[in-house]
């Protein structure tokens, strides 16, 4: 659609006829700029208000307000992270991916955050300054739902955890949560490593300067996806069907999938985090230290389970690189308001079991009775489906102006009821609570 100028966004609120008014709120954080209107990606409702911009901390953000707007804001936190510099393309694709929450009546609102990698805590406060962007120069919301997606996940309910004065979240949603904290969501990572390594013994090739797996790539290295893609696949020929693998193929891949639990489909992509973000890791935000280790670690699964362990590469982790991570990135569960997560039970990108590590962090912070988890029968990841995530919404909506708290078999009806608007699958169902994280990943040793 066409931009607008943004001297029509107050007018245009203004005729909301109440819903939301114009305010200053007193900034914690430096005064922002106000967003400049702009074209809305491809996919948006007709009528829908696009606003942008580039905060002071050099994060790009879109805001999207449709035409019938009643007040209420989600504030996202997307998944990855991406590496590199931010850009304004990513926050476009968010808005994209999720323009189920404009379509149901929703203003959202997303940042790239200022940085790309591993680093929660700047990401929480990238969220938060672009929610004040929101109240000082659009309106303030009647109701403001934090939503977190993967990653994003963590950085919501840090978010959540950072700011309590005034609760300036509502609510949260975490659907597909990394929520076991970097110190512990991504062992398994380091064991595909020590695994791969074993089996192909090419990542680093022999030819190649030795270095610890944790550290993903050593200083200075070329190495990019397309040639890690070449050499997994010169070992495991993932890119051939396959009837047209070697037996000895077949069986190391039998022992990834069997060894590590993730899917065929997924061995490459988790190959790619377990360099390039453990890379990130080791030289932002370790100190060069290794955060993982697999000490311990008793790999079962293989053709040979006693050949395999005294075989694959052990670490040890660094209790101040550990301690010092964990302080970024993991959840302590003092989250003053209520939160509603979802998971697929067969997402191979981030456990369902990180749901049991979540729920126990929650608890030991007293905050269990804030938190309620549903399940849907997915074997995805980054998308489960419109109607869920209406339902999701207006679940959490209940709850918190209502004190309805809901039930996985009220989300189940509630998505049944959202397919007439928003026609798509509903696949929630009840299920018992996933169990402990390391029935799923091997456990070890830890500082």
């Amino acid at each position: 659609m066409a931009s607008v100028g943004l001297l029509a966004v107050p007018l245009f609120l203004a005729l909301l006829g109440g819903c939301a008014h114009r305010v200053a709120e007193p900034p914690l954080m430096p005064p922002e700029e106000a967003p400049q209107a702009r074209a809305c990606p491809s996919g948006m409702p007709a009528d829908t208000r696009c606003l942008g911009g580039q905060d002071s901390a050099g994060a790009f953000y879109l805001i999207a307000i449709p035409a019938d707007w009643q007040g209420e804001l989600v504030l996202h936190s997307h998944g990855g992270p991406l590496l590199g510099a931010p850009t304004m393309k990513r926050v476009e694709e968010d808005l994209q991916r999720w323009s189920i929450m404009p379509r149901a009546g929703y203003a959202w609102a997303g940042s790239s955050f200022r940085q790309g990698g591993v680093a929660v805590r700047a990401a929480a406060e990238d969220t938060e300054r672009l929610r004040r962007i929101f109240v000082q120069h659009v309106a303030r919301p009647k109701l403001t739902l934090l939503h977190g997606q993967s990653w994003g996940a963590s950085v919501a309910a840090k978010a959540a955890e950072m700011y309590t004065t005034g609760k300036p979240y509502d609510g949260l949603l975490l659907s597909s949560g990394v929520l076991a904290g970097g110190t512990r969501s991504y062992d398994f990572r380091l064991d595909l490593r020590v695994v791969y390594q074993q089996l192909c013994n090419n990542h680093p090739r022999p030819d190649e300067p030795p270095y610890p797996l944790w550290r993903g790539l050593p200083a200075g290295s070329t190495l990019n996806q397309a040639e890690l893609a070449r050499r997994v696949n010169d070992c495991l020929a993932l890119d051939k069907p396959a009837a047209q693998r070697s037996a000895e193929q077949t069986r190391k891949i039998r022992t990834i999938t069997e060894v590590i639990k993730i899917p065929e489909r997924n061995i490459l992509g988790h190959l790619n985090w377990a360099t390039f973000h453990f890379q990130d890791i080791a030289e932002q935000r370790s100190g060069g230290a290794s955060v993982f280790g697999n000490i311990g670690a008793q790999y079962r699964g293989s053709d040979d389970d006693r050949a395999l362990n005294a075989a694959v590469l052990r670490y040890a982790a660094d209790p101040a690189a550990v301690a010092r991570f964990g302080a970024d990135t993991d959840p302590n569960g003092r989250i003053p308001v209520p939160v509603l997560a979802v998971h697929g039970i067969h997402d191979p990108i981030a456990f369902v079991e990180l749901q049991h590590s979540f729920g126990a962090t929650m608890a030991r912070a007293g905050r269990a009775d804030a938190l309620v988890q549903t399940y849907s029968e997915d074997h995805e990841h980054s998308y489960l489906s419109d109607a869920s995530y209406v339902a999701l919404l207006e679940a959490l909506k209940a709850w918190l102006r209502e004190g309805r708290k809901p039930t996985p078999a009220a989300v189940a009806q509630g998505c049944e009821r959202a397919q007439a608007r928003f026609p798509s699958r509903c696949r929630f169902r009840p299920a018992d609570p996933p169990p402990p994280l390391e029935t799923r990943v091997t456990p070890r040793q830890r500082p």
